[in-house]
């Protein structure tokens, strides 16, 4: 094995000693805890830096005296539902353990499990709404699923308590960027060791582990025990399972491995070629083979040619060109199918053969599916409700909930309309969504808006096929440019005339 040779970062504990070192962090901790009445909120997800850093607050508070502990430190654990599933169970063990013990010690401790509204959550958005799989120029998932549900609750914390102090296990040995961007902060402190944090107003950052390096981090996880009683080597031994060789470089002797820098996440992550660590997992241990699946799955959401499984509109309807083609948009409708059903159908092999532990495993939600369900058939017109149907094909049985919006169209009458259309598959969307508009408008008494809607339906279907639509959207284009040179002043919303294509 190729070994790097490189500049190590110095250790935090450099002239001073583990034990010397820990006590001064744990004295500043407590003067900091004492100094107001700040609310803390710890940021915890399970990893090697948030557990060192809520390790350092747990202990700094059981070495006061009761009297002394009179302001909640909250611990908030973003679960985005689509956590890697062996590390969503170790975090949500975690918190449990967490809990008790912290009562248990009479310590202002509160562990919370926050997760994404269903509005927000990542299947609703891919195969409700159709969105591609983030991608670095279209990473829709991370202010959804992990920046919004933290947010709202530090910014409950601050209306109710004018602010906030919030507590994260960064380092600047992470990274280049993280290390300019902590540095940045710090120069703008306004008491010690508390940086202003620039997404959140009335809350501060503090950062007990900044100047830590990876191998200090293990360090101090192997010689001190873990106070709300989980074992940090089992912890150890997941990071192992997840680096691609098996093994980690020296941190504490010759016989004791560290991790480098293997990271955790979600299971659907596509911001990566690979997702290393699963596939470590899998590779180093016989009993994760069962999470194969999920990684298949994962790697089918990660092609990067996908034009075909997407419409050739946006998402608004709208025909955008990039060097005279469509530029893609949502997954269609037969996409989002095969996405349900290749979900559903992971999520059944996996009950049915999993380990005792992941018999129960709930990849997508009754909720979720509840409000994909919605989005189909209300934004989406699609009258067919195909969703029951894909979750009886795959699990033999009828989908538990009942929607039932008054439409007098059904299955059967979709398909003679599909019939009548052949293979018009943009007519059929017309017609389809412009019966289901009537249908919404037919008992209002003002029908206020209903030719909009009927306007914006024919703006979005009237094409014969993609090249039809990118011949009008060419030709658009021209009139703009044209308009623009003051040859016309106006320009039809819609242009009804026979293309080229037509």
């Amino acid at each position: 094995m190729a070994i790097k040779i490189g500049k190590r970062p110095s250790s935090a504990f450099s002239g001073k000693g583990l034990k010397q070192a820990i006590d001064e962090q744990l004295a500043e901790i407590c003067e900091l805890y004492k100094a107001d009445a700040i609310p803390w909120v710890v940021g915890y997800s399970g990893g090697k830096d948030s557990t060192a850093t809520l390790q350092l607050v747990w202990l700094a508070l059981a070495s006061m005296p009761a009297d002394q502990r009179s302001k909640p430190v909250h611990v908030i654990s973003t679960d985005t539902l689509v956590e890697n599933p062996v590390v969503a169970a170790w975090v949500n063990e975690s918190l449990e353990t967490m809990r008790t013990s912290a009562v248990a010690a009479k310590l202002p401790i509160v562990p919370h499990r926050l997760t994404p509204e269903v509005n927000d959550t990542f299947w609703v958005n891919l195969i409700g709404r159709g969105y591609p799989s983030p991608r670095p120029k279209f990473r829709w998932c991370t202010e959804r699923l992990k920046i919004k549900p933290s947010n709202r609750f530090i910014n409950g914390v601050v209306r109710s308590n004018g602010e906030a102090i919030v507590v994260l296990g960064t380092r600047k040995a992470e990274s280049t960027k993280r290390a300019e961007t902590m540095a940045k902060l710090e120069r703008q402190r306004v008491r010690d060791r508390l940086s202003p944090n620039d997404s959140l107003p009335n809350s501060l950052v503090f950062s007990p582990l900044e100047e830590w390096t990876n191998d200090d981090v293990w360090l101090f996880l192997m010689q001190y025990s873990n106070p709300w009683g989980v074992r940090n080597k089992d912890l150890l031994t997941m990071y192992q399972g997840a680096s691609e060789d098996g093994e980690c470089p020296l941190v504490v002797d010759s016989t004791t491995p560290s991790c480098g820098n293997s990271r955790f996440g979600c299971w659907v992550c596509t911001m990566v070629e690979q997702d290393k660590s699963m596939q470590a997992m899998i590779t180093n241990d016989e009993e994760k083979e069962w999470m194969q699946p999920l990684l298949d799955l994962r790697n089918e959401l990660g092609q990067t040619d996908d034009r075909s499984l997407r419409d050739f509109r946006r998402i608004t309807g709208a025909v955008q060109l990039f060097h005279d083609r469509p530029i893609p948009g949502p997954y269609k409708q037969s996409s989002r199918e095969h996405l349900l059903r290749r979900v559903l159908t992971v999520e059944k092999w996996v009950r049915e053969n999993g380990p005792p532990y992941v018999r129960s495993i709930q990849l997508i939600s009754l909720e979720e599916l509840r409000e994909i369900r919605r989005i189909w058939v209300v934004e989406k017109h699609e009258m067919e409700d195909r969703l029951p149907k894909v979750y009886e094909e795959v699990y033999g049985q009828p989908f538990p909930e009942t929607f039932d919006d008054g439409r007098v169209f059904g299955s059967d009458e979709i398909a003679v309309l599909r019939e009548m259309c052949g293979a018009e598959d943009l007519h059929f969307e017309l017609a389809r969504e412009l019966l289901d508009i009537e249908w919404r408008f037919r008992t209002k008494a003002r029908r206020a808006g209903l030719f909009e809607e009927l306007e914006r339906a024919f703006h979005k279907s009237f094409f014969n096929d993609e090249a039809d639509a990118t011949d009008r959207e060419r030709r658009r284009r021209r009139a703009l440019d044209a308009a623009q040179e003051g040859k016309h002043t106006q320009l039809p919303l819609i242009d009804f005339t026979p293309s080229e294509n037509t």
